[in-house]
């Protein structure tokens, strides 16, 4: 199946959104696909009122380097947790994965001296065994991924108990903890910047660069989607996203670049959603994830090998998974037996907050992102302004809530409109 026949463009992304034969693949105005935008609308409103109730504060260099460093794992889970739940299926078990393979990495470094490379990654390989595991019971015996995580949460915890002994376990090479605590050396010094001070040359040029490739890609989506006569935002639309997106992203190098630098957590989140968004939106595997969820029977008769793809994606999470109990455990200096309690229901709340369908076949890595930094703000922000923990859970689950409310009111609406 080529990656640019026309049976693939069936299976891309926003498929569902083709205009009929004749019309022309492009809305018109500054009309706003409320769908697809209204998580960043949300994410802004968010932010703004968090830094009005903060004095700023929430805006602070040090401040934002610490939601990105707090809320990394549970980011790096979101990204695997969107591709399931885009599926059709679920995964409950990531935070007992989360603990185990953190575990598993501290007994190889800590008791046993193996070298930190090769210990991280026997760590990801058990990953992917768990989520092979998980993806074979599931795949290829039939049982609903519900019941299989479900009992994969019990059964890796309690594995996680064994293999700590039911102790702490640290601390951990400074290599590790760099990658979860540190951040990227300065490399042609500080620039000024007015009023905003001094900050690393370097990170703003990786920020330039990275705004430029954010910028084409978009571009190459927009003329891809055209050419399949697909709906499409007007000009003026697509470049005020553009600049709008590249405000942020540049606004958020600079402040990080004041503090000390980008962390190191922050550039693997990067290379993971750039590339996990080009698996999704170009790859013909990301194409049938999202067959599978939008219609299955479809699916089968395609000649899409449904099973194979469900096997890898959990196969997928199990190796994310890993990787966030890596961070988690660098982060603390220690694996403990109550690490990654509840990091399921944070990733599954980023997915769907950042606009997963729950009928599965609706989704994106960038949405799952951004509804996992809305779970972080919420935290940091209520954090600054001295709330208490229950109402923090109050407004998070408030915000889950009205995610799946506003994804189900948009179905309903787009069904009236098309009869």
């Amino acid at each position: 199946m080529s990656s640019t026949s026309p049976s693939d463009a069936a299976l891309a992304p926003g498929a569902k959104d083709t205009p009929a034969p004749g019309t022309p693949g492009r809305s018109s105005g500054l009309s706003i696909n409320v769908r697809q935008s209204g998580i960043y609308i949300a994410f802004a409103l968010i932010v703004v009122l968090f830094t009005i109730l903060t004095d700023g504060a929430l805006l602070q260099p040090q401040n934002i380097s610490n939601i990105i460093v707090q809320n990394s794992y549970i980011l790096i889970l979101s990204i695997g947790m969107i591709l399931i739940i885009i599926a059709g299926h679920i995964d409950l078990s990531v935070g007992s994965v989360v603990a185990v393979t953190g575990a598993i990495a501290a007994v190889l470094m800590v008791n046993y001296g193996v070298p930190w490379p090769l210990a991280l990654l026997i760590t990801l390989i058990a990953g992917a065994l768990i989520g092979a595991w998980q993806g074979y019971w599931i795949a290829y015996f039939g049982i609903p991924a519900f019941i299989v995580t479900l009992a994969g949460m019990l059964l890796f915890r309690a594995l996680t108990l064994t293999v700590l002994g039911n102790q702490g376990i640290g601390p951990f090479p400074d290599a590790v903890r760099t990658l979860s605590n540190g951040f990227t050396d300065g490399y042609f010094g500080n620039i000024g910047l007015g009023p905003l001070g001094g900050a690393d040359l370097f990170s703003i040029l990786l920020g330039i660069v990275a705004v430029a490739g954010m910028a084409i890609a978009q571009w190459r989506t927009r003329a891809a989607r055209m050419g399949y006569r697909q709906a499409v935002d007007s000009l003026p639309m697509f470049l005020l996203k553009i600049v709008l997106a590249a405000a942020v992203i540049l606004f958020v190098i600079v402040q990080l670049a004041r503090f000390k630098n980008l962390p190191w957590v922050l550039v693997l989140l990067a290379a993971l959603v750039l590339g996990y968004s080009l698996v999704t939106n170009r790859a013909v595997f990301g194409r049938r994830i999202y067959a599978i969820g939008g219609n299955l029977q479809a699916a089968l008769l395609s000649g899409i090998k449904v099973k194979s793809v469900i096997f890898w994606i959990f196969v997928n999470m199990g190796v994310l998974s890993a990787i966030a109990g890596i961070i988690f455990a660098g982060r603390l200096n220690q694996a403990g037996p109550t690490a990654g309690n509840s990091f399921e229901l944070d990733a599954i709340a980023a997915a769907f907050i950042g606009g997963a369908a729950v009928q599965g076949g609706v989704g994106k890595v960038v949405g799952a992102v951004t509804g996992g930094l809305i779970m972080g703000v919420i935290n940091n922000g209520m954090s600054l302004i001295g709330s208490p923990s229950e109402r923090v859970m109050l407004v998070k689950g408030a915000v889950l809530l009205a995610a799946v409310a506003f994804d189900v009111w948009t179905k309903r609406r787009a069904a009236s409109a098309s009869r």
